[in-house]
C-alpha cells in the first residue's frame, strides 16, 4: 500500500545504491553503442546549479537510450583541477603554519593525494543524490595511472611532430600564484581608474607626440610608438624617434594599423613585453621586448634604479609623479575600463613575457574546423557553430605549461647545457641524453606541469584506455553527444575536437548539445554578491531530486538560459505529488495490470480516448528527447499526467469505477496500463518516484524500470472518441471559467440550455449528462432557449450556444460595473508598459532582465484583459 503522502526522502533513499548493486548502470547487451562522456567536475567541487543542469540533461539522455535498448556507457570521472586543488591544500597548510615550499615538492604532492582521497569524492556523492546513473565502476581521474600515461604519450607525440615547442611569448600571469593561467581563468572586471596622457619628446627637439595609458608604470618598458599609416596628423613622424621620459631610451615611431585614429590621440605607446596587442606590433616591427616585472609583480632591474623593487601599483604612483615633475604629464581623466583578474587569486593579471611550452593550435584546428563544416560533428543549436568557427579560425598558440606542483609534470628533461630531452619516462630521456652526449650526464626534469585542459582534451579516448587498443575504445569511440555549456566551447570542446581528430582520426562526438546558464527566477546571473545563488542540494532536501530535475528540464528551451527559483521547483514537487496521489487513487480502486490487456481493443469512449491521448504523448516525448527539446518533452508528459489523466480521465471514470461491472474492469485495466506507460515515459526525467511507484503499485521487480523497454507506439488515436471527450472537456471548462469570472457561487447549480443542438450534440448531452451535472454544477439540461436571455451567461462550443440563467445567483449590474473597472485599469497598465517598451532608450539602457520582465507583464496583462472582455461578452444584455 502506498503511503498517504509523497515523501521524496523516503522514496529516494538507497535507490542509487540498489540500481548500482543490480548492475543497472553498466553497458550491457548487444544493442547499438551509445556513449556520453561526463564532463569531469573538479575534484574540489561541490554541486551547483550548473552541474545540476548539465548532469540532469545527460542522465535523461542516458536513461532514455538505455530503455531504447542501446548499449549505454556514460563515462564518469573527475578532474584534478590543478590551481584549484593546489590552493585548497595550500590554505589547509597555512592553518598549520606550513607552506608547500617548506614541505618540498614530493611531500606536498603526497599531501594533495591524501586530501583527494579523503575529500575529493564530495561531488561524486552529490551527483548520486541527483540520480546520475553513469557506470561508476569505470570512474576515472585525470591523474590516474592510465590517463597519466595517455598524457605523456600525447605530449611526446606532439613534440616529435613539431606541434609542441618551447617559446618566449606573452602569457596571462598571476602575480600571486606565480603561474601562467588560461583565458578561462581570467575574469574581466569593469574598474574605475584613470587615463593618463603623456607627451613623449621627439629626438630632434621639434616637438612631442601625445600618448595615453591606463598603466603608466609599463611606459618604462616602451620600445616604440605606433600611429596609423593613413593618419595625416602623424604621417610625417613615421621613422623618427622619441626619447622615452625617465628612461632616456631612443624608441621609433612606426606605422601600424593597430593604432586607431579615432581613439584617444591616435598614437599608441608600444610595450611588447606587457600587452598582447603590443607584442604582435613589436613582432611586426622588430621592436625589443623588455620585461620590467618580476614574477610577483615588482619592477625588476630593467628599469631605472629608483623604481627597482617597487610593487607595480606603488611604481605607478611614483612614475606618474615623476612624469608630472618632468613636465610631460598632459592630462589625467577618470576612466572606467576592463581589468583582467585571476578568478582564483582575485588579483589583476599581468601580460608577462616568459619561456613557456606551447601547442600549435592553429595546425590542429584545421581538421576540427573541417569536421564541423561537413557535419561530421553537429552543434545543437546550430547557431553555436559560428562561435566555434570564429574562435578556431583565429586561434592563437596554446600555452600548455603552468608553474604549479600539482598536475601532470611536463615529460621533458634538461641537460647541463640546456639541451631538451622529451620522453615518456625518465629512463628513455636518459637514453636520449647518453646518445646525445656520448656518455652519462645529469638531467633535471622540467618543474612545470601541464595545463589542466591538456589532459581534459584527451578525455573522450583516454578514458577508454587509449593508447591501448581496448574493446571499449573500439566500441564507444566516437561518442554520441557532448552536453556542455557555451562558456567552454573554446577551452574544452575545441581542444577535444583537435586532439580526438589528431590521435584517433575521428571526431570525438557526433553531436554537441549546448545549453545556457542557470539564472535566478528574474533572469539575473547567480552570484554570491547578489545573494541569489540557489543551492541544488537544499532544493533536493526540501522538494526531492525528481522535482529539481523536472523543473530544470521543463525550463530548458534550446538557445535560452534557464530561469529557476525555489518556487518553480516547489511547483514541480506538486506535480510529483499529483502523480503519487493519482497512483494511490488507482491502487485504492484496484486498478491492476490485466493479463493480455490490449489497448487497441478497449471499448468505452473514455478508455479509447485516454489510450489515444497516451499514444500522442508517447510520440511527442520521444520526438522531443531525440531532438534535445527537453522542455517540450517535459511539458508534453506534464500536460498528459496533470490535465488529461488526473483532472479528466480519473475524474470522469469515478462513477464507472464505483458502479463496478464489465466497464469498471476495463477501466481498471486501462488505468493501470496508462500508469505503467506514464512511469516509463517519465522515468528518464524523474527516475526515483517512477521506479518506486512501478515497484509498489504495478508489482514490478525491484529496481527494474530503469532497464525496461521504452513504450512502443500505440495505434492512431480514435478520432470519434477524441472528438467526443474533447467536446465534453471544452464545455465543462468554458462553463467553469464563465462561472468563475462572473463570481457565481460555487454551490449554485445552474440550468443549461442548448440552443439548436444537432443530433450528435443531443446524443452527447444525454450520454454525458451525469458528468456535466457533477463537474459543471448543472441542475438540469434543456434544449432551446429560456424564456428570456436577460440575466444569463452564454458559452459557445463547436458552433452551439449554451445559455445559463443567472437569476437569483449573480447581480449582473454589479458584475458589469466590476468588469468595466477592471478592464479600464488593465488597459491603463498595458498602455503604460507599451510606453516604456516603445521607448528605444529604455529598451537599450535598461537591464535585459528588466525589459524581459516588462514584456512578460504586458503579455500577462493582455491575456487577462482578453479574458475579462470575454466575460463581459458572455453576459447577455
Amino acid at each position: 500500500m502506498l503511503d498517504k503522502t509523497y515523501d521524496p526522502a523516503a522514496v529516494e533513499a538507497g535507490r542509487d545504491d540498489a540500481w548500482e548493486a543490480d548492475g543497472r548502470y553498466q553497458a550491457a547487451g548487444n544493442g547499438e553503442p551509445y556513449c556520453i562522456m561526463m564532463p569531469p567536475p573538479n575534484v574540489t567541487g561541490s554541486l551547483h546549479m550548473g552541474h545540476a543542469l548539465t548532469f540532469t540533461v545527460q542522465d535523461t539522455l542516458i536513461r532514455f537510450e538505455r530503455m531504447r535498448g542501446r548499449a549505454v556507457l556514460w563515462q564518469p570521472g573527475t578532474d584534478h583541477a590543478g590551481i584549484a586543488t593546489q590552493m585548497v591544500v595550500e590554505r589547509e597548510l597555512a592553518t598549520e603554519g606550513e607552506t608547500r615550499q617548506g614541505l618540498g615538492r614530493e611531500a606536498f604532492e603526497e599531501r594533495v593525494w591524501a586530501w583527494k582521497d579523503e575529500s575529493g569524492r564530495t561531488i561524486v556523492n552529490q551527483l548520486r543524490r541527483l540520480g546520475a546513473s553513469p557506470d561508476w565502476s569505470r570512474e576515472r581521474f585525470t591523474m590516474d595511472a592510465g590517463l597519466s600515461a595517455a598524457v605523456r604519450r600525447a605530449f611526446v607525440t606532439l613534440y616529435r611532430e613539431g606541434l609542441i615547442y618551447k617559446d618566449k611569448r606573452l602569457v596571462n600571469w598571476d602575480c600571486q600564484l606565480h603561474t601562467a593561467i588560461s583565458d578561462l581563468e581570467v575574469v574581466s572586471q569593469e574598474t574605475d581608474g584613470h587615463l593618463w596622457h603623456f607627451a613623449y619628446p621627439l629626438e630632434d627637439g621639434s616637438g612631442s607626440i601625445e600618448v595615453a595609458t591606463t598603466r603608466p608604470e609599463t611606459m618604462l618598458g616602451d620600445t616604440g610608438v605606433a600611429v596609423h599609416p593613413e593618419d595625416e596628423r602623424y604621417r610625417y613622424l613615421v621613422g623618427k624617434h622619441v626619447v622615452l621620459p625617465l628612461v632616456g631610451r631612443r624608441i621609433p615611431i612606426v606605422a601600424d594599423e593597430y593604432s586607431d585614429p579615432e581613439k584617444g590621440t591616435g598614437a599608441v605607446k608600444i610595450t611588447p613585453a606587457h600587452d598582447f596587442n603590443d607584442f604582435e606590433v613589436g613582432r611586426r616591427h622588430a621592436l625589443e621586448a623588455i620585461n620590467i616585472l618580476t614574477s610577483d609583480g615588482a619592477l625588476n632591474d630593467s628599469v631605472p634604479e629608483p623604481y627597482r623593487g617597487l610593487d607595480r601599483f606603488e611604481a605607478r604612483k611614483r612614475v606618474v609623479a615623476d612624469l608630472d615633475a618632468a613636465g610631460v604629464l598632459v592630462a589625467v581623466e577618470p576612466h572606467r575600463h576592463v581589468v583582467p583578474y585571476g578568478d582564483r587569486s582575485q588579483t589583476p593579471i599581468e601580460p608577462f613575457l616568459t619561456d613557456q611550452w606551447f601547442c600549435d593550435a592553429h595546425t590542429l584546428a584545421q581538421p576540427a574546423i573541417a569536421a564541423v563544416e561537413d557535419d561530421r560533428t553537429r552543434f545543437v543549436p546550430k547557431a553555436w557553430e559560428s562561435t566555434y568557427f570564429e574562435w578556431m579560425r583565429n586561434i592563437q598558440p596554446w600555452c600548455i605549461s603552468r608553474q604549479l606542483w600539482w598536475g601532470h609534470r611536463i615529460p621533458a628533461w634538461y641537460g647541463p647545457d640546456g639541451a631538451i630531452f622529451v620522453a615518456e619516462t625518465e629512463e628513455e630521456a636518459i637514453e636520449q641524453a647518453r646518445a646525445h652526449y656520448g656518455g652519462e650526464r645529469p638531467l633535471e626534469q622540467d618543474p612545470d606541469v601541464l595545463d589542466t585542459w591538456f589532459s581534459s582534451a584527451l578525455w573522450p579516448f583516454s578514458t577508454l584506455d587509449w593508447p591501448e587498443e581496448s574493446q571499449e575504445l573500439e566500441r564507444f569511440y566516437p561518442t554520441d553527444v557532448l552536453v556542455t555549456g557555451f562558456d567552454i566551447i573554446f577551452f574544452w570542446v575545441a581542444r577535444m575536437m583537435m586532439m580526438g581528430l589528431h590521435f584517433m582520426g575521428e571526431v570525438p562526438f557526433r553531436e554537441i548539445y549546448i545549453h545556457g546558464l542557470v539564472r535566478d527566477e528574474h533572469g539575473q546571473k547567480m552570484s554570491k554578491s547578489k545573494g541569489n545563488i540557489v543551492d541544488p542540494l537544499q532544493l533536493i532536501d526540501s522538494y526531492g531530486a525528481d522535482a529539481l530535475r523536472f523543473a530544470i528540464l521543463a525550463s530548458l528551451a534550446q538557445g535560452r538560459d534557464v530561469k529557476l527559483g525555489e518556487a518553480r521547483v516547489q511547483g514541480y514537487r506538486n506535480f510529483v505529488t499529483k502523480l503519487w496521489n493519482a497512483a494511490r487513487f488507482c491502487e485504492l480502486n484496484e486498478c491492476k495490470p490485466a493479463a493480455g490487456f490490449a489497448p487497441d481493443a478497449v471499448e468505452t469512449t473514455l478508455n479509447r480516448w485516454i489510450v489515444g491521448e497516451l499514444g500522442a504523448t508517447r510520440e511527442a516525448v520521444t520526438e522531443a528527447l531525440e531532438a534535445y527539446r527537453f522542455n517540450e518533452a517535459a511539458q508534453a508528459i506534464y500536460r498528459f499526467v496533470w490535465d488529461r489523466f488526473c483532472d479528466w480521465y480519473l475524474e470522469l471514470a469515478k462513477p464507472t469505477l464505483e458502479a463496478g461491472g464489465r466497464e469498471a474492469e476495463e477501466t481498471q485495466a486501462t488505468a493501470a496500463w496508462v500508469l505503467d506507460r506514464v512511469f516509463h515515459l517519465l522515468h528518464p526525467l524523474m527516475p526515483f518516484v517512477t521506479e518506486a511507484l512501478n515497484e509498489q503499485l504495478l508489482d514490478g521487480q525491484p529496481n527494474s524500470l530503469i532497464a525496461q523497454p521504452w513504450p512502443e507506439s500505440v495505434q492512431a488515436a480514435d478520432r470519434t472518441a477524441g472528438a467526443e471527450v474533447d467536446w465534453l472537456i471544452t464545455l465543462i471548462t468554458e462553463i467553469r471559467a464563465a462561472r468563475a469570472e462572473l463570481r457565481v457561487p460555487a454551490g449554485a447549480r445552474l440550468e443549461l440550455w442548448a440552443a439548436e443542438p444537432n443530433d450528435a450534440v443531443r446524443a452527447r448531452l444525454a450520454t454525458w449528462r451525469p458528468a456535466l451535472e457533477r463537474l459543471a454544477r448543472i441542475a438540469d439540461i434543456r434544449e432551446g432557449l429560456p424564456g428570456t436571455t436577460d440575466g444569463t451567461l452564454q458559452v459557445v462550443v463547436d458552433a452551439v450556444t449554451y445559455v445559463l440563467p443567472l437569476a437569483g445567483h449573480v447581480d449582473l449590474a454589479e458584475e458589469r460595473a466590476r468588469l468595466d473597472r477592471e478592464i479600464e485599469k488593465l488597459q491603463r497598465d498595458v498602455a503604460a508598459i507599451d510606453k516604456k517598451l516603445d521607448n528605444p532608450q529604455f529598451v537599450a539602457k535598461a537591464p535585459a532582465a528588466v525589459v524581459e520582465e516588462q514584456r512578460e507583464r504586458r503579455s500577462a496583462g493582455t491575456e487577462t484583459l482578453e479574458r475579462l472582455k470575454a466575460a463581459m461578452a458572455r453576459i447577455a444584455s
